[in-house]
C-alpha cells in the first residue's frame, strides 16, 4: 500500500521537470482512512515545496480548522526528505510537525549538508511515526541530477546522438539526418527538462543549431559552446537572443547582452572537467552533450557522463564517421517511430 502511494508521489515530483533546478523534483500525497485527501509538487524554483503545495490542497478544500483535524489521523508521504532549513522558503518539516501529521512516509534522505537527516529527526523529536525507503532506488533516480550535482560537484551529464543502423555518426562530407521526426521532436522535450545544452565549435559551424526548444511548450535551456579562440561568425544562431550562451574560450572573460564569454586558463588541460566546474558554480544542475563527435569522445574519454540516450537510424551507410563508443548499464531500449533508442547509464 505504502508503495502505490509514492509511487503517485513520484508521478507528481515529474511534473514539475525543468522547472524546480536547482531545487530537486519532490512530490507529496496526504492520505487519510486509505484515502488520498491532498496532493502537490514542488513549484518553479522559489516558489512552495511539494508539501507546502499538498496541505494547502487539504486546506483550501477543508478550511484550516477541519484540515488540521484530517491532518492529525493522515499519514503525509513525501518522495524526498522535508527540508529542515531556511531557503527560499521556510522549513517543510516544520510546517509537517505544526500541522499536527500522524505519520511521515519518505521515499530517501536528502544528501544536501543543511537537511540530510535532520528533517527526518525534527519529524521523530515532534513524535510523528515515521517510515524512510519506500521505493527510494527509484526516488534517487528521479533526482539523479540532483544528487550528483551535491555529490560530485558538477552538473549531471547526458551524451545524446543519432548513429545509423551500422554505426556511423557522421558522413564524411556534408549533412545527412539520421533519426526520425519524433526522435527530433523528443529531444526538444529533453532539452526543455535539463539547464543546458553543449555543443563544440564544429557543429555550431557546420549544423548552425539554434539549440532551444521549438518542437514542443518549455523553456530554453543555456546554450553552452566550446570556441577556443573566438573564430566563429556572430551570425550563427546560437548566438540569437532566444536564451543565454556562455561561451568557453582562451581569449577573454566578457558579458554581453545574452553571451557570457569565460576564459579558461589551460585550456586543453581537463577541458571537461573545467567546464563542469564551472557551471558547477553557476548552479547549473543539467547539462545534455550534443556534440560533435570530438566533443562527446572528450567527455566519454574524461570518464564525466552520467547517461547516454542514442538513436539508431534504420539507414545504413557503409562508410562515415564511425559513432562514438561507450560501456554501460542499458536501463532502457524502445522504439521511437522507426527509430530505435537506447538509454545507456555509466
Amino acid at each position: 500500500m505504502h508503495e502505490g502511494y509514492m509511487k503517485r508521489c513520484l508521478e507528481l515530483a515529474v511534473l514539475g521537470a525543468g522547472k524546480t533546478s536547482p531545487n530537486p523534483m519532490v512530490g507529496a500525497v496526504i492520505v487519510r482512512d486509505d484515502e488520498i485527501i491532498g496532493e502537490g509538487y514542488t513549484s518553479p524554483y522559489g516558489g512552495p515545496h511539494a508539501e507546502v503545495n499538498a496541505v494547502r490542497s487539504v486546506i483550501d478544500k477543508y478550511g484550516e480548522d477541519r484540515a488540521r483535524e484530517l491532518f492529525e489521523q493522515s499519514t503525509i508521504y513525501v518522495s524526498l526528505e522535508p527540508c529542515a532549513h531556511f531557503g527560499k522558503t521556510p522549513p517543510c518539516a516544520d510546517l509537517i510537525v505544526d500541522m499536527g501529521f500522524k505519520k511521515a512516509v519518505i521515499a530517501c534522505l536528502d544528501p544536501f549538508a543543511k537537511v540530510n537527516g535532520m528533517g527526518l529527526q525534527k519529524l521523530q523529536d515532534a513524535g510523528i511515526e515515521t517510515e524512510v525507503g519506500v521505493l527510494e532506488e527509484e526516488a534517487k533516480w528521479l533526482n539523479r541530477r540532483f544528487f550528483t550535482k551535491l555529490k560530485e560537484f558538477r552538473p549531471y551529464v547526458i551524451l545524446k546522438w543519432a548513429e545509423t543502423s551500422d554505426g556511423y555518426f557522421a558522413p564524411l562530407d556534408g549533412q545527412r539526418w539520421i533519426s526520425n521526426n519524433a526522435s527530433k521532436q523528443l529531444v526538444h522535450k529533453w532539452r526543455s527538462e535539463e539547464d543546458a545544452i553543449l555543443v563544440g565549435k564544429r557543429t555550431a559551424q557546420l549544423d548552425n543549431p539554434s539549440l532551444t526548444v521549438r518542437e514542443w511548450i518549455g523553456r530554453n535551456p543555456k546554450r553552452i559552446l566550446i570556441d577556443k579562440n573566438l573564430e566563429l561568425p556572430e551570425n550563427l544562431a546560437i548566438f540569437n537572443d532566444d536564451a543565454e550562451t556562455i561561451i568557453f574560450n582562451a581569449k577573454k572573460t566578457d558579458w554581453k547582452g545574452n553571451r557570457k564569454y569565460i576564459e579558461l586558463e589551460n585550456f586543453d588541460l581537463y577541458l571537461p572537467q573545467q567546464i563542469l566546474y564551472q557551471l558547477y558554480l553557476m548552479d547549473i544542475q543539467s547539462i545534455i552533450v550534443e556534440g560533435g563527435k570530438k566533443t562527446l569522445d572528450l567527455f566519454i574519454a574524461a570518464g564525466l557522463w552520467d547517461e547516454a540516450r542514442i538513436f539508431i537510424g534504420a539507414d545504413s551507410w557503409g562508410e562515415g564517421i564511425k559513432a562514438p563508443e561507450i560501456e554501460g548499464e542499458l536501463v532502457e531500449g524502445t522504439m521511437v517511430g522507426n527509430d530505435r533508442l537506447m538509454i545507456i547509464r555509466r
